[in-house]
């Protein structure tokens, strides 16, 4: 009777129950992670109905043994310090495989500083459950889970029970905090090395999408073009639908009038504009300006040169090292119009990051497109009368 238990269960299911119910219980986590831990308590993307926030806070006790407060705080220090020596779990500093190997053990040093944890972590649920049972006894669950396991499945809910264990360090503490910050694509140049691993956010419930996160990090919508999928978002409209969440906010989409106003007519609305879709304005520079330039100047290289060429010149200039530094100064050098549309690229970001006063700030900008506008450069011509055209979204 014992062996008999030991091996099938109290339920003596079939072999395809246990490959649904550990696909069912990862996804559950990943979801539990990324839309609580990530999308509400972190970010502030999203309210989601207290109902809702207990079950995914439930699971997480039992399948992970993470504290709330704890893995905010640390994701928060890892935006505030992203790509710094003070950074939890940043590849460029750490390196790749220090991170992807030891990401969890990476994220629990700092979840161990209590300097951390109370400058970072204020605002998460604190309720009496969260501080007695959750936080008190955060390794009863996992420990419970295991036995709930072995009983249900037999010997295998072990197994089960490990690759529950793996799901987040290996697929967030790995993937998303390693890879995510190394290898993929960017549609965003925002200020750290951040890449969407993947255009199709569906085995991390949109972590994937890494770069579009770091660029709009209050978004609870992680897919920003057309071929992107994100799950978790698809979560969410459901969650929404049914008055279960309430969607807080979006990655802002740019507006562009039909009127194209003079730059002695611009006013602080384009301005505002302008600087709420600054990391549009960034991608859509580098598509409209910077490697049509590339191109005309040096149609006569290889595509692997082009390439390198184009990440010197669409790259923030502070995550180039130090080798990449010195082949952009000769690039630019060699290249008078690349040169001049780098210097556009860089005084349009200075004037947006500057405390300046805001008729100061205006002037700037019209400054800016007055002389882009007689630069000769017809892209940064066009894009000038482009920039003049955006909008503020009208008040709903």
């Amino acid at each position: 009777m014992f062996l008999d238990l030991l091996s099938n269960g109290l339920l003596g299911l079939p072999g395809w129950a246990y490959v649904l119910y550990a696909l069912l219980a990862t996804h559950l986590t990943v979801m539990a992670v990324t839309l609580f831990l990530h999308r509400d308590q972190t970010h502030r993307g999203v309210d989601l109905h207290p109902a809702v926030r207990h079950v995914f806070r439930f699971w997480l006790w039992l399948t992970t043994g993470i504290v709330t407060k704890e893995w905010v705080a640390v994701h928060r220090k890892h935006h505030a310090r992203c790509e710094t020596e003070d950074d939890p779990h940043s590849p460029q500093v750490l390196g790749l495989r220090k991170v992807f190997f030891q990401g969890a053990e990476l994220y629990q040093q700092e979840a161990e500083q209590a300097e951390t944890v109370q400058k970072y972590g204020r605002g998460t649920v604190d309720d009496w459950i969260e501080r007695n049972v959750y936080n008190r006894f955060s390794y009863l669950g996992v420990a419970s889970l295991l036995v709930i396991n072995i009983a249900i499945f037999g010997a295998l809910g072990l197994t089960i029970w490990a690759i529950q264990m793996m799901t987040i360090p290996l697929l967030a503490a790995g993937v998303v905090n390693g890879i995510g910050h190394y290898w993929g694509y960017r549609n965003f140049e925002c200020r750290d090395a951040a890449t969407n691993v993947s255009p199709v956010g569906l085995f991390l419930g949109g972590e994937e999408l890494h770069n579009n996160h770091h660029a709009f990090p209050s978004s609870a919508k992680f897919n920003l073009r057309p071929w992107e999928f994100d799950i978790g978002w698809v979560w969410l409209k459901a969650l929404s639908a049914v008055g279960l969440a309430k969607i807080r906010r979006v990655a802002p989409k740019p507006i562009l009038g039909e009127k194209v106003v003079e730059p002695h007519h611009m006013d602080l609305e384009t301005v505002r504009a302008v600087i709420q879709n600054r990391l549009h304005v960034l991608r859509h520079y580098s598509s409209m300006v910077t490697i049509p330039m590339l191109r005309e100047s040096l149609n006569d290289r290889g595509r692997r040169f082009m390439r390198r060429a184009r990440k010197l010149l669409v790259r923030d200039p502070e995550l180039l090292d130090t080798r990449e530094r010195r082949h952009l100064i000769n690039l630019l050098k060699e290249h008078d119009e690349l040169e001049t549309v780098y210097s556009y690229r860089e005084r349009l970001r200075e004037i947006w990051e500057t405390t300046a006063q805001n008729d100061q700030l205006l002037a700037r900008f019209r400054e800016w497109c007055i002389e882009a506008e007689q630069s000769g450069i017809r892209y940064l011509q066009d894009f000038a009368r482009r920039l003049r055209s955006y909008q503020l979204p009208q008040a709903s």
